[in-house]
């Protein structure tokens, strides 16, 4: 028996491989082509789609999304073909409701608990309508189905209403200017200096940079790339020097020095660069050499090529305009003053082509389309569903000292100040929120139990506080599972601006100032994410911000990737790719947002400590891993209630079909499709012919010639005399619309006898391809387009190499653009 997904109920014996392995290891793991295969296999691979129970077929066109609750419930109409076994062809219409958990890794929506709410045969005799409904539903698969996120937010675009922005803080950062080479050194208020073992020489924690401090000689010693400079203050001026302290010559092995160690002694090449130093979050507008300004066809815009960052020159008023973080500044001088843009940018930033190598910044100006999809999905969750007992066991929470707690401002709430996980008071209990899970205790200490609810208080916690990224997780709980969801917010990426100008900012614009304790033997710090000093690039694909660029130092930030462990005395740093929906790191990453710290070979993420893919198929799956074998690829899972199995795709199960997903459902009950000239036809209910829109009652089913394999033509006949693609169709003999349709033979009985519009029961289905209802089909036609474009794209952004393999700007490791 064939069906959308054949569950085997049997006990897995291989060891489930992760969604995405990590994608900086110099050499191929086989076991991450298996899984890449496996992602593949389980994404939106097209449609329409078939699939077979009990000898019924049935072809299920691209749904039309009507309304994504929350982004959580899904309403869509779709049309489809069903052809029972040893019967004749009946084509339909459907309203569907779903929920959806969505793995952003994949940007994959996938179908959980669909209800058919209203079936509509526009040609079917009414006494076979109850048959032919129960068919189609015990038919069409219930769960596991996934759509492209892509496809879905096209459709919403046309729909949504814009989201409103958050009350953010956009006071320009100290923005510094160099046209030599440069670098911009963040230490974080004062130096946190930390012991190098069996040396004189301390290492400065919160910084981006390698920053030595020499006891001795109370020297500063910086590794800037390939080029070691030295300066008696930081903020001094620092000078290239091939004489290093011993300390540094004799630097252990092990400790994330071996990068370091490589340029000891010091190389006789290099390039002294310019040292611009800030104590606090700072941005550096880096030329290389005197600026290149190229222009912009169909605009009066400029921008400067020979630089990482995003630079504009606009001759209409003179304004430069730079883009950092999501958000715009603009001065009449490359050297400042800057002042914050806002939402006023010139029409013209609107008009820069989608094949520019500045088109990147079309998701950060308001109003265009890019922008409208980077708000949208910011708002789509990434659900985990795990079980409270595994969820449990691994919260671990660590203070520097007692427990100390500070006032959140404008309410009555306080904040855990020294430890690096979320912890909230409300009243006399604590809430934890830990890796995208919620958690609660009477005691700030523990024990910590998953939370059946979540206090509405926290939700009202202000931009302003270094916690406010937990206002972006969301959850629910049965007896057994927590579902928990996060959206863009929880890993640093907010909405600003006015309702019709929304766009995507990383961070909040609020400086949170770092947590420093001196407590123990050695000093602890503790950095808060901030919005500036860190490269921040939005990546539309991965649906957030990726920090890091050559200028910032090879740790992005002072606050992104340096920690220290008061548990061991060594401090943590990496060499990353960080993306706040994902990233690759070679080494053990700190990011800010979550308070992770830990290596995962999936990368970091919000649920990266809970293992494995967070998105799921299907009602109550707990934990989820693909498997690929010599018999195909699966899902494997594990239920609340312990029962393990194997999800296995294949044919019949919701697979892609090679025809044209061209037939729509309207708003009014008929069935569409477009020819390609443009022009809708609905499917005649008076003798099952294709009649083109407005022409109800006059269709010629028997005068149009077979012709394979003509391109861009509409599935079908269309009116009078039009040809049949018969290669396009889903079945030869029972075409949808062709030579051996159902109605050739004209009779009464074919015609509705009380047919309604689409999901009103009570209105009876009127006049098809009436102006409002062919201009909606226009709308969904562009929006499916766009949607088929987006999701092929995404797919060949992970051909690439996804965030290690450049496949946008600012990427190939984030070590400089070109």
């Amino acid at each position: 028996m064939k069906k959308a997904f054949l569950i085997i109920v049997v006990c897995l014996s291989t060891v489930l491989f992760s969604c995405k392995k990590d994608k900086d290891t110099a050499q191929s793991n086989p076991e991450d082509v298996k899984s890449d295969t496996a992602d593949a296999a389980f994404a939106d691979n097209g449609w329409p789609r078939e699939t077979e129970n009990n000898g019924t077929k049935l072809v299920y066109y691209q749904p039309q999304v009507d309304d994504w609750k929350d982004y959580k419930e899904i309403t869509a109409r779709l049309a489809f073909s069903l052809t029972p076994k040893d019967g004749k062809q009946v084509i339909g219409v459907a309203s569907l409701k779903a929920e959806t958990l969505v793995d952003k890794d994949n940007r994959s929506a996938y179908i959980k608990n669909l209800q058919v709410t209203d079936v509509r045969f526009p040609a079917l005799d009414e006494k076979k309508v109850p048959e032919m409904e129960k068919l189609f539903k015990e038919t069409l698969p219930k769960s596991g189905d996934p759509i492209s996120v892509d496809r879905i937010l096209a459709d919403l675009s046309q729909t949504k209403s814009p989201a409103k922005g958050i009350v953010a803080k956009n006071d320009p950062p100290a923005i510094f200017y160099s046209t030599n080479p440069a670098v911009l050194l963040i230490v974080q208020g004062e130096p946190v200096l930390v012991p190098v073992e069996k040396t004189d020489i301390q290492y400065v924690v919160n910084t981006n940079w390698d920053l030595f401090f020499d006891k001795t000689s109370k020297d500063y010693y910086l590794l800037a790339d390939n080029v070691w400079l030295t300066s008696k203050k930081i903020e001094g001026k620092w000078t290239k020097t091939a004489k290093l302290p011993s300390g540094l010559i004799n630097l252990p092995s092990g400790q994330n020095f071996d990068d370091v160690k490589k340029m000891i002694p010091p190389p006789s090449t290099g390039t002294t660069p310019e040292v611009f130093y800030s104590n606090k979050p700072a941005e550096l507008i880096a030329i290389n050499g005197n600026p290149k300004f190229i222009k912009i066809d169909g605009t009066k815009l400029l921008y400067i090529d020979n630089t990482e960052n995003d630079v504009f020159a606009d001759e209409g008023d003179g304004q430069y305009y730079v883009l950092l973080s999501g958000r715009w500044f603009k001065s009449k001088d490359l050297t400042g003053p800057w002042t914050y843009a806002g939402n006023n940018l010139p029409a013209d930033f609107s008009k820069i082509p989608k094949d520019s190598p500045r088109a990147n910044v079309l998701s950060s100006v308001p109003g265009t389309q890019e922008a409208q999809d980077a708000v949208m999905l910011a708002q789509v969750p990434t659900t985990a569903i795990i079980k409270k007992s595994d969820a449990e066991a691994k919260v671990k929470v660590t203070y520097d000292g007692v427990p100390q707690f500070k006032p959140i401002e404008g309410t009555k709430m306080q904040y855990a100040s020294n430890t690096q996980e979320k912890i909230i008071k409300v009243g006399d209990l604590y809430y934890l929120c830990f890796q995208a899970v919620w958690f609660m205790s009477t005691s700030p200490n523990g024990p910590w139990k998953t939370a059946d609810s979540v206090p509405k208080e926290i939700y009202t916690i202000p931009p302003s506080s270094p916690v406010y990224n937990v206002t972006y997780v969301t959850q629910t709980t049965t007896d057994t599972t927590v579902e928990s969801s996060s959206t863009a917010g929880y890993l640093g990426a907010f909405i600003i601006g006015a309702t019709v100008g929304a766009i995507l900012t990383y961070g909040t614009g609020w400086y949170y100032p770092p947590y420093v304790y001196y407590g123990g033997l050695y000093p602890i710090y503790r950095p808060w994410p901030y919005a500036y000093g860190s490269g921040a690039v939005y990546n539309p694909w991965t649906g957030g911000y990726a920090v890091g660029r050559r200028v910032y130092g090879p740790y992005g930030a002072a606050g992104t990737s340096a920690w220290y462990n008061p548990a061991t005395g060594r401090y943590g740093r990496s060499a990353s790719v960080q993306g706040w929906y994902g990233g690759r790191t070679a080494a053990s990453t700190y990011n800010p947002w979550t308070g992770n710290y830990a290596r995962t070979n999936q990368g970091h993420n919000a649920y990266a400590q809970w293992g494995h893919s967070a998105a799921t198929n299907g009602n109550q799956w707990v934990q989820t891993g693909h498997v690929t074998t010599r018999r195909g690829t699966a899902i494997g899972y594990e239920t609340s209630g312990g029962n393990k199995g194997v999800i296995t795709h294949n044919r019949g199960g919701g697979t892609t079909i090679h025809t044209n997903n061209n037939v729509y459902a309207g708003h009014d009950g008929h069935v569409y499709k477009k020819d390609a000239n443009g022009n809708w036809s609905h499917y005649n209910n008076g003798n099952g012919g294709w009649t083109q829109a407005g022409t109800l009652g006059s269709s010629n089913k028997s005068g149009g010639a077979v012709e394979r394999n003509k391109p861009n033509q509409g599935l079908g006949a269309n009116g009078a005399g039009e040809k049949i693609q018969r290669d396009n169709l889903p079945k030869p003999e029972q075409n949808l619309g062709g030579e051996t349709r159902l109605g050739d033979r004209t009779q009464r009985d074919n015609f509705p006898k009380a047919d309604q519009t689409l999901g009103q029961p009570n209105k009876p289905l009127g006049e098809a391809g009436r102006p409002d209802i062919t201009n909606d089909l226009d709308r969904s036609a562009l929006s499916r387009d766009r949607g088929e474009s987006q999701t092929r794209n995404f797919k060949n952004f992970q051909h690439q190499g996804g965030f290690g393999g450049g496949g946008f700007r600012g990427g190939g490791g984030f070590r400089g653009r070109r």
